[in-house]
């Protein structure tokens, strides 16, 4: 006789999107910044925990988090706010301008594979400014293999530009935020030794020591 197996899904937290085990919402810091953040997530992106597009809904008080499908196009007037210009992050835009005053900005992060983000680069050809940043050095973010040099994920960008526009505080907060989400989500998938690795150059350990002990998987 055939036998029915029934697959169930891994319980997960509704809030980090990680099994309870890995739970990172106690680490949640708050960053406080005076730019207002936007992303436009692929609808693919969506399903990943490992999403860095979550992750920053979750960290910016007041940001958005807008999903993307072609049959469903988001309308501009959803995302825009008032009295602020809006910069689209690409590889392809213009260099940043010389000073920006943060208050009067909102930017928009694409999220998804680099194919996604060119589809949806298309879509918001016309929005608003396009604006390339000078990303420098090695990805953090250790759950994906970057495609080529100079590529980083959705909350590297925005380190960058809180860098570039020296909101090195919310930068900072952010930072943490982001290598929690990262080391968690190495733990998570057991792979130990290279979570042990991404501490060493990480903020974490000073950070937020508490939340790591909790995190460390044991030894067998």
């Amino acid at each position: 006789m055939a036998r029915s197996v029934v697959l169930k899904k891994t319980p997960r937290c509704p809030g980090c999107q990680l099994a309870p085990r890995w739970c990172i919402c106690a680490g949640l810091r708050e960053v406080a910044s005076p730019l207002r953040v936007d992303v436009l997530q692929h609808h693919m992106e969506s399903y990943r925990p490992s999403s860095t597009g979550q992750l920053l809904q979750r960290a910016l008080p007041g940001s958005g988090l807008h999903v993307f499908r072609a049959e469903r196009p988001v309308a501009l007037a959803d995302i825009v706010q008032p009295g602020r210009e809006l910069w689209i992050l690409h590889p392809n835009g213009e260099p940043l301008p010389a000073s920006t005053d943060p208050t009067a900005l909102q930017v928009l992060l694409l999220d998804g594979s680099w194919v996604q983000a060119a589809e949806m680069a298309r879509f918001t050809a016309a929005w608003g400014r396009r604006v390339c940043l000078p990303m420098q050095g090695k990805s953090r973010y250790w759950l994906r293999a970057q495609s080529g040099p100079g590529r980083f994920s959705t909350a590297e960008a925005l380190l960058f530009l809180f860098g570039a526009l020296g909101l090195t505080g919310a930068q900072a907060q952010l930072r943490v935020q982001f290598e929690l989400h990262v080391f968690a989500t190495l733990c998570a998938r057991g792979q130990k030794q290279l979570a042990a690795d991404y501490l060493v150059d990480s903020p974490l350990r000073a950070a937020l020591p508490e939340m790591l002990e909790k995190l460390r998987p044991a030894d067998r």
